[in-house]
């Protein structure tokens, strides 16, 4: 059998998006796997309907297909939402607390973060409105003056 070492290897779907799952429930602390899912699906939903452009296309490539089909399954708002109005979108949607869907958004964008890597997250939150950077984990990114 003839292989190109430098090729690269993808992962079959379903293995790539179970581990995104265990990444989100192991930085969630989630008690189950569905609980794991239920947030990724909330919030890469919601992140597709903020995330436009050619960031949302790179990101859809780096993420496992089920979560990238999530992402892009959304129509982006013509109004983008700050980060806080995002998490507070996310829980009106929902009916859960604030302090839930903010724990569950920084689950989720950890393991987006891990998948997309500093520079497109970099990308990514200079795209978004403010108070983005905070639920990715990163201190907010100012412009010089």
């Amino acid at each position: 059998m003839i292989s190109d070492r430098h090729a690269p290897t993808r992962q079959s779907y379903g293995t790539a998006y179970d581990q995104m799952l265990e990444k989100v429930r192991y930085e969630g602390a989630y008690p189950t796997r569905e609980r794991a899912e239920e947030a990724v699906r909330l919030v890469l939903a919601g992140l597709g309907r903020q995330l436009t452009g050619d960031e949302r296309v790179d990101l859809a490539g780096c993420l496992p297909l089920e979560a990238a089909r999530v992402l892009t399954a959304q129509i982006p708002d013509p109004q983008p939402l700050t980060g806080w109005a995002f998490v507070k979108d996310l829980a009106a949607r929902t009916g859960a607390s604030l302090a839930t869907t903010r724990w569950d958004t920084g689950s989720v964008f950890s393991a987006v973060a891990a998948y997309a890597g500093p520079h497109l997250t970099t990308r990514i939150l200079r795209h978004l409105p403010s108070g983005y950077a905070l639920l990715f984990g990163r201190a907010e990114l100012t412009s010089a003056a």
